[in-house]
């Protein structure tokens, strides 16, 4: 991939939990999302490396499962991967996922939460999407990460810390 998010791996970035995540725009299905609009809800941001494939499909299924919960507690869901808006709303369409898909193609998103990492594939080393999650407070404060999630689980271990918030 001629790609210079993907050509090496950056220096882990520090944590941020704690702080004001930056303000950002992207490209989603159902129109463009801005963090900042967001203000007053909990965001939950989980990012994923890839649409229609085994682990991704379990995980949004869980958020899509848990989604009337979710919002309940007064947070907005958005799944996040380098996939095309195209194949996010196939994706979405497929599994009937009632939230937002983020299109990351440029890596924006990726290189802010630092969620590019080596990671072995077919035995080769490449860099890709690590499974993480990220929730944001409803002041734009990121209060709880989790980083090489499994797919199975991380839904109801963030609705669960939302709870307590």
């Amino acid at each position: 991939m001629n790609d210079p998010i993907f050509t090496s791996s950056p220096p882990p970035a520090p944590s941020i939990v704690g702080l004001t995540v930056p303000d950002f725009t992207a490209p989603a299905t159902g129109g463009e999302v801005t963090l900042s609009a967001l203000r007053g809800k909990i965001v939950v941001l989980y990012f994923y490396p890839k649409d229609n494939t085994p682990g991704c499909t379990t995980q949004a299924q869980q958020f899509r499962d848990l989604h009337a919960e979710f919002a309940s507690a007064g947070a907005v869901v958005f799944g996040i991967s380098r996939d095309s808006l195209k194949s996010h709303e196939g994706f979405k369409a497929k599994l009937g996922l009632p939230f937002e898909l983020i299109s990351d193609i440029e890596g924006m998103l990726c290189r802010m939460f630092d969620v590019v990492k080596n990671k072995m594939l077919y035995g080769k080393k490449v860099l890709g999407i690590e499974r993480s999650t990220f929730l944001i407070d409803a002041n734009g404060v990121l209060r709880k990460e989790w980083r090489l999630t499994k797919a199975d689980g991380n839904a109801a271990l963030v609705l669960d810390t939302i709870k307590t918030l």
